[in-house]
């Protein structure tokens, strides 16, 4: 059982904090799982909460894309290391064309587009018929609208995530139906990352900063060597690093918020139909076939 019960993933920009500004580094981990290492995690005290970090993509820089994230591992090693809530940060597209670059989305939906990735930990076992409505955790989405409340950027509450495989962006055909089916932006890491988490019984909610329009959605010609070449204009890039700003101190008062209530919500008890019936007990790694010893820390 670890040190803190909350777990900040950063996604998109995460390498660019400095360690310092997250708090007091306490401990570095690599979990090592059924699924292998997890992404170092890092163990912080900021101003007295103690919380767990991990970068996604890499630490001192876009080193994994989003199809190869080990999202197993890294939610394994979540709970391992005793993680009951979980807030991530993502940087998607725009499609809904009321949306801007440079501000902040507290999505309530998924589309799910991924392909080849390993979406739970319940491979040739009877487990996992989990209702996903409501996708994110209600009591995170609470925190998270709270902590953007008085901020100086604007925010968007609710919308729909589509999610696709990358490491690739979309084409405009692929736009123009994601746009058919209801979402609002497009992104690439938040599956399985978020339905691993409700396999476990850990809450779960993205905060997404909006980074550039998804293709087709606005007239913009391909501009060699930039960052999406062409997609976020340029006369935006500013506000788009001042909404990247606010994800660290959002994503910790909402976990902040959060600590201190008793969780009564779906996400912690997505699996009791299972426990009533006898199937699980209480060890998780039971119930993915993984016995206690399999998982340790360095």
């Amino acid at each position: 059982m670890g040190e803190a019960r909350s777990l900040l993933i950063g996604g998109s920009g995460a390498y660019l904090f400095e360690r310092e500004e997250l708090g007091r580094v306490k401990k570095r981990l690599v979990v090592e799982t059924p699924f292998g290492p997890s992404a170092p995690i890092y163990l912080v005290e900021n101003e007295g909460f103690p919380f767990y970090f991990l970068s996604r993509h890499g630490e001192s820089g876009y080193e994994v894309s989003a199809p190869f994230v080990n999202y197993r591992a890294n939610i394994y090693a979540a709970k391992h290391l005793g993680v009951e809530r979980i807030v991530a940060w993502s940087g998607p597209g725009i499609i809904n064309r009321e949306l801007k670059p440079g501000i902040l989305v507290i999505p309530d939906d998924v589309l799910d587009f991924t392909k080849r990735r390993p979406s739970t930990f319940f491979e040739g076992k009877g487990l996992g018929f989990i209702r996903q409505n409501p996708v994110f955790c209600p009591e995170l989405k609470e925190a998270l609208r709270e902590s953007v409340r008085n901020l100086p950027v604007e925010t968007f509450v609710g919308g729909v995530y589509a999610c696709t495989e990358g490491p690739r962006l979309e084409t405009p055909a692929e736009v123009r139906m994601l746009k058919f089916l209801g979402a609002d932006v497009v992104g690439m890491t938040l599956v399985p990352e978020c339905f691993l988490a409700r396999e476990l019984e850990i809450c779960y909610h993205p905060l997404c900063y909006t980074t550039n329009y998804a293709e087709g959605v606005a007239d913009m010609p391909y501009r060699k060597g930039v960052l999406f070449e062409g997609t976020l204009p340029e006369e935006m890039e500013e506000k788009v690093e001042e909404a990247r700003r606010f994800l660290l101190p959002v994503c910790l008062e909402a976990l902040r918020r959060a600590e201190g209530r008793r969780r009564d919500c779906p996400c912690s008890s997505s699996m009791e139909r299972y426990r009533k019936k006898g199937l699980i007990g209480p060890d998780f790694r039971e119930w993915v076939g993984k016995s206690d010893d399999e998982a340790h820390e360095k």
